[in-house]
């Protein structure tokens, strides 16, 4: 993300859960809730925002909260869970890691390229 502006975190917030949506083919109705963290130089807005913005998010539960300020920690990352009930075994669940958060997971964010 360039900076913390509201424009900014809501793209890249949208460009998340849309990514997660669709290798997951998630239905909104199979959400009960979204967790929704941001790094302390995140401040300018709420990434739920982004969400509500999305058709048929209108009823999903959603929560922001800061990440734990490391020393060291990736600048300027956002980071979701979304909690779905599916049949899906853990090995078949699509985690997205994108741009500089690659780095957290590069064994995960690899599965993309596959």
């Amino acid at each position: 993300m360039e900076q913390n502006s509201s424009e900014d975190i809501y793209a890249a917030t949208e460009e998340l859960v849309a990514e997660m949506i669709q290798r997951n083919e998630i239905d909104p109705e199979t959400v009960s809730n979204i967790w929704i963290t941001v790094t302390h130089d995140l401040d300018a807005a709420f990434p739920a925002v982004a969400v509500r913005r999305q058709p048929g998010w209108d009823f999903v539960p959603l929560m922001c909260a800061m990440e734990i300020p490391v020393e060291g920690s990736l600048p300027r990352c956002i980071r979701l869970m979304i909690q779905v009930n599916t049949e899906k075994g853990q090995r078949e669940i699509q985690h997205v890691y994108q741009r500089g958060a690659t780095v957290l997971r590069p064994d995960l964010a690899r599965q993309k390229q596959l």
